[in-house]
């Protein structure tokens, strides 16, 4: 049987070894069908990145340049060439099966997403429904978004999903967990002035580890008012499968908005956010 081949990923950094944040790469065997799209579509829609030193930032607009992706009775479609420029771009980190990312993406024509996943039957899951709906709007990167992030150039994030991430339960592997100290500095220089970066999970370890670092940090303003801001999901954000296996359990998930703080003017010194 031929090996589908695996998602575009940029070369390795070269720095220091990093945190390893996802488990595995692959799972079972993709359906024929499935293994047809990992080759023909993901080359179309699957970022690759240069790496190493002096490499430019992107702004993440341009990944979404107008190029036909479908071409239905020979007429090319594509969302891009019909309406530019795009009002946002938005990431989702570890979009699991896609159910989230292609929802959102039909549901917002006017905006650019950005999905990243390493693992390849996730991967593979997104482009059917990539397909079947005919998205023009979506963009993957198969690798560790972190590789992503740190190439893009300031403030040019209008929106960060992170839902329902793998918790690492076990001490020895809570530095796996992707909220952390380092991770949400990147993110506060990515994301513009007033961003949402949403997190959602049902695990109570996680939860109180995301909340003491995104509390502490002082790019981000968490914008709950009352209980119910964060025990429902945002009326605009689909369900995923995670979240639905955790009803199914009788746990309720937790829902978290963090804002982005303003960045100081320039001359002017920030203020703390605790003061």
């Amino acid at each position: 049987m031929t090996r589908p081949p695996r998602p575009p990923s940029p070369s390795a950094p070269p720095h220091a070894p990093r945190r390893i944040l996802y488990g595995r790469r692959k799972g079972r065997s993709l359906r024929p069908a499935r293994r047809r799209l990992v080759r023909e579509l993901l080359p179309r829609i699957g970022l690759t990145l240069d790496a190493g030193p002096g490499a430019p930032l992107l702004d993440p607009a341009r990944f979404f340049d107008g190029s036909p992706v479908f071409a239905a009775g020979g007429v090319p479609f594509s969302h891009a060439a019909a309406a530019p420029p795009w009002r946002e771009v938005w990431l989702e980190v570890g979009f699991g099966a896609g159910e989230h990312l292609a929802a959102q993406a039909e549901a917002h024509a006017d905006i650019a997403f950005i999905g990243c996943e390493p693992f390849l039957n996730g991967v593979a899951a997104l482009l059917a429904r990539v397909d079947a709906r005919r998205l023009s709007n979506i963009r993957i990167y198969g690798d560790d978004a972190r590789f992503l992030i740190e190439r893009l150039a300031p403030g040019t994030l209008a929106r960060v999903f992170v839902l329902f991430p793998d918790p690492w339960p076990k001490a020895r592997h809570a530095r796996r967990r992707f909220i952390a100290a380092d991770t949400l500095d990147d993110l506060a220089r990515v994301m513009a002035d007033g961003a949402e970066l949403r997190f959602a999970t049902d695990d109570p370890v996680y939860l109180r580890w995301a909340l003491a670092a995104l509390t502490a940090h002082e790019g981000f303003r968490w914008v709950a008012e009352k209980a119910a801001d964060w025990r429902v999901r945002p009326a605009d954000q689909p369900a995923t499968r995670y979240e639905e296996k955790a009803r199914a359990k009788g746990v309720t998930p937790v829902f978290l908005v963090f804002e982005r703080h303003p960045r100081a003017a320039p001359g002017l010194r920030q203020k703390p956010q605790n003061t």
